[in-house]
């Protein structure tokens, strides 16, 4: 019964399998037979480069045994608890997630199943918190799939599911300089200006909307998917001092950009900022078990202390899920990839770079740690994008095809290029990426005028 033969694989699912993010007639999805380090293989043996640690999450590599055999003891010891109970991995996973929040401010922890519904219970707690109910977040997000964090989003998942969302939900610009509508005539305004205009910018929709009625700003540290936005230098201190002026509450998404993967345990680290909420997923177990989590200031599970929270899972704080995130964060720590993740920061963006520089369908290359994109253009003055908004195109179809048939593997989306590699990555692997970049990038060039 649980037997099959390779060749069954990918008949057998395009028969059965209703594929997520997708056309059911046009998936065209890689039969996947083993990984291992930096690297995957289909079921004919051909191998793979993981350029996107598969969804942005497998930050310690494929197949590590300390991880495994982690799983496998609790499994055997333990494999389920109720919510209501409490177990040994549970307290080890909570003191680990609490030990790595900024200055260990965040002390209390609330697991769930993955980033969406972390990002949905962290707008519970907030509003629970607060006696409020709107929420601001970014128009360049994506904060999940469910309804909640469906709403939260900002990017075009969220309008084909519209009206039937979440509200209270107000969404606002992103600091993107190479994009910057506020920017378009004066291109060369100063960093510390930029910086004001955008956080003049969210004030505005603050008092334009009642600060009374706002729960808390919710933000992608480092905006994932939707470009790897970083923060300028003195945003992310602008927006704790505009929530802390009006009482409102930041809670930091580090779904994507957590666990080392921007070289700190969490984005917010590189600019000294405690928010008071981090919601987490992917990197807290590698995507070795479904797991999520909001870490939050204790005075906000304080207004729960009397008052029940009404909100919970059957599988909230699953002992396997938690022993995969317990053995995971021991790899990060043990095996110093945090700081091999820092170490790596300045050999990605020399190699982006260098692609911008022998490219002209390279209009801008953008990253921290190694999270990085390239921003493919029909024209580098204009800065036309290869893919119009919220669609694909020809050139990048051929782009990610010929990336495949090289045995690379990563995500375009519209008109980007996103590099995302597990945090195990060398030099050389990089390298051998690169260079399949650097022959695809011939494709978009062509599409230069």
């Amino acid at each position: 019964m649980f037997d099959l033969p390779d060749d069954q694989i990918l008949p057998v699912s395009l028969e059965h399998v209703f594929w997520t993010w997708s056309a059911q007639g046009k998936v065209q999805p890689i039969p996947v037979k083993r990984a291992q380090g930096v690297y995957f293989w289909d079921v004919n043996g051909k191998r793979y480069l993981d350029f996107n640690s598969m969804t942005m999450c497998v930050n310690i590599g494929h197949g590590n045994q300390r991880v495994i055999r982690a799983m496998q003891e609790q499994a055997a010891a333990l494999p389920y608890a109720a919510p209501g109970l409490t177990t040994k991995v549970r307290a080890l996973a909570s003191r680990a997630v609490a030990e790595i929040t900024p200055g260990g401010q965040l002390s209390k922890v609330l697991f769930t199943l993955g980033g969406a519904d972390a990002n949905e219970n962290a707008v519970k707690l907030a509003r629970g918190f607060s006696g409020r109910h709107k929420v601001l977040a970014r128009y360049r997000s994506y904060h999940g799939a469910t309804s909640g964090a469906m709403a939260l989003s900002g990017d075009p998942r969220r309008t084909a599911w519209e009206p039937n969302l979440m509200p209270g939900v107000v969404h606002f610009l992103d600091p993107y300089r190479y994009r910057s509508t506020f920017h378009r005539t004066n291109p060369d305004i100063s960093e510390e200006d930029f910086t004001q205009d955008y956080l003049n910018h969210l004030e505005e929709i603050i008092l334009y909307e009642g600060p009374e009625t706002i729960a808390a700003v919710l933000m992608e540290t480092v905006t994932g998917t939707n470009g790897i936005l970083i923060p300028p230098q003195g945003y992310l201190q602008g927006v704790r001092r505009l929530c802390d002026r009006y009482g409102i509450l930041m809670i930091a998404d580090e779904v994507m950009s957590g666990f080392g993967r921007t070289g700190r345990w969490f984005a917010v680290d590189h600019w000294g900022v405690v928010p008071d909420m981090i919601t987490m997923a992917k990197g807290l177990t590698s995507a070795y078990a479904p797991l999520g989590a909001v870490a939050l200031k204790p005075e906000i599970a304080d207004a729960y202390r009397e008052r029940v929270f009404w909100s919970g899972l059957t599988y909230t704080s699953h002992p396997v899920s938690l022993a995969a995130a317990v053995g995971n964060i021991s790899v990060l720590r043990e095996d110093h990839l945090i700081e091999q993740a820092a170490a790596m920061d300045v050999v990605l963006r020399h190699m982006l770079d260098s692609l911008k520089n022998a490219h002209p369908s390279v209009g801008e290359v953008r990253s921290i740690g190694l999270f990085g994109i390239l921003e493919l253009v029909r024209n580098q003055e204009t800065r036309e994008p290869m893919a119009p908004w919220n669609q694909n195109s020809p050139e990048m179809a051929a782009f990610r095809n010929y990336c495949l048939d090289q045995g690379v593997f990563l995500y375009t989306h519209w008109h980007t290029v996103l590099v995302i590699p597990p945090l195990i990555i060398n030099r050389e692997q990089l390298e051998e990426g690169f260079q399949v970049l650097d022959e695809a990038l011939k494709i978009t060039d062509q599409a230069v005028c």
